[in-house]
């Protein structure tokens, strides 16, 4: 459907005075035939039907809040700072609910339904107000402007793709800046190539390669059918990344002959002499909950750096038993497992 705003941006110089002004401009007028959710309510007494849309709404109730003096302001936020008054905190919250219409506005083209920008920067509204300090000379509006953005580009960012984009800084520059630095390198006539972008933006060039196809390729679903009966979908196509049948099976046959030769190294550990390194063996080698080297030094009145020494050797003589036990083993450098 086709939506159009006549909304009129507030002024930053009635803005900065704390003036007293109307919701920007006048009610959107939008083009919303045939849209479910739109009411039946009466425009004047005795007028007709006129239809009204959950967005027409919201902006009908945030016209009822006034706006608030830079004195009034000033004076809610250092109550809330000060005391915690939740009703201060509501006041500023409800007074700059026309503010995050028009940051939200400004991102509307993309992302199709303005509620949900609005939505987002709500939230960030509410979190800076709770940030803000009323002690710094900074107006809550210029403060709230960055929280509201924030949080708008990080609902925007998450929601873009079903595969998040704009994990890293370079990705959230890439991702905002890259279309328009194109087309106004197109519009000056050069031909914006990815070395150009690179350097403009002050990115690698791969990067950009790299948000180019992802923001220029379609998204496809896995469940989608490939074949014309839908028997096959995408995700039957796709190679599997789990290791072959014959892996398997050559691992099962090598861990058990790892344990097999283990069991028989214990057995050279029996007597006296190697009561030490046996403990070791027993109760921190091969045990899902291995002792520390100072519970072993503790138990044998050693001290912790004794411990290690004594377990140091033992591992090497695991390792030479297991070397010419097992000579078709290459790596003995591996987790010892019961």
């Amino acid at each position: 459907m086709t939506r159009k705003f006549k909304i009129m941006a507030t002024e930053k110089d009635n803005l900065r005075a704390g003036e007293k002004e109307e919701f920007p401009g006048e009610t959107p007028e939008l083009n919303l035939e045939g849209e479910e959710s739109q009411a039946l309510v009466p425009v004047e007494p005795g007028a007709g039907l006129e239809r009204i849309s959950p967005l027409q709404r919201y902006f009908g109730e945030i016209r009822r809040f006034p706006l608030v003096s830079p004195e009034e302001e000033h004076e809610l936020a250092a109550r809330f700072h000060d005391q915690g008054d939740r009703q201060a905190a509501e006041r500023l919250v409800s007074a700059n609910l026309r503010l995050v219409v028009k940051i939200a506005l400004e991102y509307h083209r993309n992302w199709m339904d303005l509620l949900d920008l609005i939505q987002e920067g709500n939230v960030g509204l509410m979190q800076a107000v709770k940030k803000y300090d009323p002690f710094r000379g900074i107006r809550l509006s210029t403060y709230a402007a960055f929280w509201i953005r924030a949080y708008i580009l990080k609902f925007l960012m998450d929601n873009w793709r079903l595969v998040k984009i704009g994990t890293t800084q370079a990705q959230r520059k890439l991702f905002f800046n890259l279309k328009k630095e194109k087309e106004r390198l197109e519009s000056e006539g050069f031909v914006p190539g990815p070395k150009m972008l690179a350097q403009v933006l002050d990115v690698k060039e791969s990067e950009i390669q790299e948000m180019d196809q992802r923001l220029s390729g379609r998204e496809e679903s896995l469940a989608a059918p490939v074949t014309e009966d839908g028997k096959q979908s995408r995700e039957d196509t796709i190679a599997s990344v789990a290791p072959g049948v014959d892996d398997v099976l050559a691992e099962e046959q090598s861990f058990a002959q790892i344990q097999q030769a283990l069991k028989a190294f214990r057995r050279t550990l029996e007597g006296p002499a190697h009561k030490k390194e046996a403990f070791l063996f027993d109760k921190r080698l091969l045990a899902e909950k291995p002792l520390t080297l100072q519970q072993v030094g503790e138990r044998f009145h050693v001290s912790r750096e004794r411990a290690r020494q004594i377990e140091a050797r033992l591992i090497k003589k695991i390792k030479a038993y297991l070397q010419a036990e097992l000579p078709d083993l290459k790596d003995t450098d591996f987790l010892l497992k019961k």
